[in-house]
């Protein structure tokens, strides 16, 4: 529907324009996000390919350029012949063919009201946020120092920006932060509570005041220069772009009026004098109750001529919206084809999170990132035989969601 018609967070006109961060999760070795990813690889995932064309430095993290993401993937499908772009905005679904609802997590009210409809569920709603991003030659690098947490990265270099803070400097933020002046929910009705891994800093810091220093602002695997010595706690901000012109405040998402962030996040040390190229923001989340709705294939049980994929289904982050999107694609196409439609196996992490939105309990359904959790475990001989071992365990689910990746490709090319 954009641009005729704006979200609360989105900016521009652009297909898959990133709101929430620019980083589309870790890339280290034999771990559950970079499962899902090699999966997605292996299909030929455009969305992978437009990351691969248009990454920046993130440490162990696949971060883009949101503008070069963005604009890879309105090329690729503006130059399809065999797509149509049609920019309206969507409030019934069409009575004939098959559709795809793919609408996201601001899905506007008529079109949530229609599905709201056809389901014959009510909406629901958590609040998702969006950290601040400040301008690079604003940032004090005479206390601010550049380092990968550990002296990890995937290049060896060091991609984050850290700001170091002593006790007194952290209390007194604390202070500042929790005191500060927020913005009303956007529905100030709604109960349902914050998607607990991505919440607002203050409300991480109503927690507890050492909350955050075990959060967002852990200070652990970095030394400060200045002193030779781990700092109290440390805010990490992450390259926005290519330029190298922006950074991200990693995991400083929060819900304070703009000029409430400007002077409590100025009072990071290294960040005095900052300049706010965005503040950060919350806003809505709509999901649909996908286990009680959705067979294995992403199809309504009760409209087998509509498949829901990405934020709406019930998964949260970047890349586990490309795998549900990329699967009920596949699916679709099948339906329409008249061919057999086979999920992906259980044993892959694409096929666990899948079986995640279809199969967990409708009861407390609420929105997942993949993890290992959502794997099948190994057997019990093999998790004791590892039991000491977390990376042979974890390595060891990760050969096997590939052999079941390969068998089934086998049988399915």
């Amino acid at each position: 529907m954009r641009p005729e018609r704006q979200t609360p967070a989105h900016k521009t006109a652009d297909f898959a324009e990133l709101v929430c961060s620019n980083s589309l999760k870790s890339e280290s070795l034999n771990s559950a996000p970079w499962q899902l990813k090699q999966e997605l690889r292996r299909f030929d995932s455009l969305l992978l390919n437009a990351a691969a064309h248009a990454r920046v430095p993130g440490g162990q993290a696949l971060t883009v350029d949101r503008e070069l993401f963005a604009d890879y993937i309105t090329t690729a499908i503006a130059n399809q012949p065999l797509i149509t772009v049609c920019r309206k905005e969507v409030t019934s679904l069409p009575e004939e063919g098959i559709v795809i609802i793919a609408s996201g997590p601001l899905t506007s009210d008529a079109l949530a009201a229609e599905i709201s409809r056809i389901t014959g569920s009510d909406r629901l709603y958590f609040y998702d946020s969006i950290s601040p991003i400040v301008e690079a030659d604003s940032i004090n690098y005479d206390v601010a120092f550049r380092a990968s947490r550990y002296g990890k990265s995937l290049d060896g270099t060091d991609d984050y920006v850290n700001c170091p803070m002593n006790k007194e400097e952290y209390e007194r933020f604390l202070d500042e932060l929790l005191a500060a002046q927020v913005y009303e929910a956007h529905i100030p009705e709604d109960a349902t509570p914050y998607f607990e891994a991505c919440l607002p800093i203050e409300e991480i810091a109503r927690r507890g005041r050492d909350t955050l220093r075990f959060g967002p602002m852990k200070p652990m695997g970095l030394d400060d220069p200045r002193t030779g010595r781990r700092p109290y706690a440390v805010v990490q901000l992450r390259q926005e772009n290519i330029r190298a012109d922006s950074y991200n405040l990693v995991g400083f998402q929060n819900h304070m009026r703009f000029g409430e962030q400007a002077r409590v996040l100025r009072l990071i040390p290294g960040l005095e004098n900052a300049t706010f190229s965005r503040f950060g923001q919350i806003h809505r989340n709509t999901y649909i109750n996908a286990p009680s709705l959705l067979n294995s294939c992403l199809q309504l049980k009760e409209a087998t001529s509509v498949f829901f994929a990405g934020q709406i289904s019930g998964v949260e982050g970047y890349v586990e919206s490309i795998a549900t999107g990329l699967m009920a694609g596949r699916h679709a196409a099948d339906f329409a084809l008249g061919h057999v439609m086979r999920p992906l196996p259980r044993a892959t992490a694409m096929g666990s999170l899948c079986n995640y939105i279809t199969c967990a309990s409708a009861k407390n359904y609420q929105p997942a990132n993949i993890t290992f959790d959502l794997l099948p475990q190994l057997d019990e001989e093999t998790r004791h035989r590892m039991r000491h071992d977390k990376k042979a365990r974890h390595a060891e689910v990760c050969a096997r969601a590939t052999l079941s990746l390969d068998e089934y490709l086998a049988t399915n090319a």
